[in-house]
């Protein structure tokens, strides 16, 4: 799978680099975790999160996305409001190596060739595939761990403004609703440790990056308008 998201960026890469505006940056921020351990705050980073991503804007609303971010994850029940968590006691770490391609829109017109300061609100989803470890066991000596990787659906919200001719600025709140109810290890795919499985088995665990982000645009101005 990962083969496949080198070689989409590739293709995406050659295709517009001569065609339409290009933009290659950074993310920086933190991230979250949300499930069956530790506090059941949406957004409350904790942890360190960072990657790079590439944006080929095909219009002045919208625009082809690529990322990679990598963070690390964890809780601990006694951090928590929630009595029974609390007095269960539970805590895990885990890392998250998060590949996503999707579509982001723009609220406004986001044209990088005008001359006055461009600003939008803007929304992003697609597909996300991730490596993390399965199979963790929280506070047990037998732990089992081994690299595993699961998809998600990534839900972001953000704003955005070009801080100079060549540079924009965003600030966002990216959510991923994997397909995994493991991030945590309290739901392990191994029946013989069916004895540790605990919280709400039917409910899958989220991950939450928050941040900003710094591209650079490069490429030919291209003609956004009908002929």
């Amino acid at each position: 799978m990962r083969k496949l998201f080198i070689y989409i960026f590739l293709t995406l890469s050659t295709t517009a680099i001569t065609a339409q505006i290009n933009e290659l940056g950074v993310f920086l921020g933190g991230s979250n975790y949300i499930g069956d351990v530790g506090p059941t705050d949406y957004i409350a980073p904790n942890n360190l999160a960072f990657g790079f991503i590439y944006k080929w804007n095909r219009s002045t609303r919208h625009s082809y996305r690529l990322s990679y971010t990598y963070a690390k994850i964890e809780s601990a029940d006694s951090k928590s409001d929630v009595p029974s968590r609390y007095l269960r006691d539970k805590s895990f770490k885990n890392y998250i190596h998060d590949f996503t391609l999707g579509l982001e829109f723009n609220f406004f017109e986001f044209n990088l060739h005008d001359s006055e300061r461009a600003f939008t609100p803007y929304v992003f989803t697609g597909i996300s595939y991730f490596i993390y470890n399965e199979n963790f066991i929280p506070n047990k000596t037998e732990e089992l761990d081994y690299r595993h990787s699961q998809f998600g659906i990534p839900m972001t919200v953000g704003i955005k403004t070009r801080l100079h001719r060549n540079f924009v600025l965003g600030a966002e709140i990216g959510a991923r609703y994997t397909f995994t109810d493991n991030l945590d290890g309290s739901n392990p795919k191994n029946n013989n440790f069916d004895v540790y499985r605990f919280g709400n088995l039917n409910s899958n665990d989220w991950y939450v990056f928050t941040g900003i982000t710094l591209t650079y645009t490069f490429g030919q101005n291209p003609c956004f308008c009908a002929n």
